[in-house]
């Protein structure tokens, strides 16, 4: 990776955030990718699929020393995604359904530059505690989670009073498995 200029797909601050902490300058670039996934895409593999298919819109922008890195991040919980919440009705239903049980974080990030494709993803485990009504309604109401994949961030208020424990990586949750990006990047 070189001499390649990076380039960060994403409008969420705190994939921002994580790049720069790992030490990496880049530009942020944006475009506006249609984000139906097909039905036969296993639920595991549509942050990956949606990594790449964010990748595929800048194909034809890349230069030759630009390396772009896309990203996705879905919430799982028996086998249903969980995706930004439309409304705060919406948000409240997925939190109730995350509330006392187990769910699954996968990030699937991309690498791509005008030569090769390299695409990974990151699982995390986390589990929440019971929620009551007014922990779910004080959150929505203080924190606005309409940006974050199942209507919460772990770094927010919910993450802090709600997540009882993760099994993974915590930065994966926030929306990239920096660990596993770092050594990609590092590789590619």
């Amino acid at each position: 990776m070189k001499n390649y200029q990076l380039i960060l797909a994403s409008q969420s601050p705190r994939r921002q955030q994580l790049l720069k902490q790992l030490g990496y300058e880049f530009e942020v670039r944006l475009k506006e990718t249609d984000e139906t996934v097909p039905t036969y895409i296993p639920t595991h593999q549509v942050s990956m699929f949606l990594a790449e298919k964010k990748a595929n819109t800048f194909k034809n922008d890349l230069k030759n020393n630009e390396l772009l890195i896309t990203a996705d991040t879905i919430v799982i919980i028996e086998e249903e995604i969980l995706n930004k919440p439309q409304s705060e009705a919406e948000a409240f239903e997925m939190l109730a359904k995350l509330s006392g049980k187990v769910h699954e974080v996968v990030t699937g990030f991309s690498l791509t530059s005008t030569q090769k494709q390299f695409t990974d993803s990151d699982t995390t485990l986390v589990y929440f505690k019971q929620l009551s009504q007014e922990e779910i309604n004080f959150y929505i109401k203080n924190y606005q989670p309409f940006d974050k994949a199942g209507s919460y961030g772990a770094q927010d208020w919910i993450g802090m009073v709600g997540i009882e424990r993760i099994e993974g990586s915590y930065f994966n949750v926030m929306g990239l498995p920096v660990h596993k990006l770092y050594q990609a990047l590092q590789n590619f």
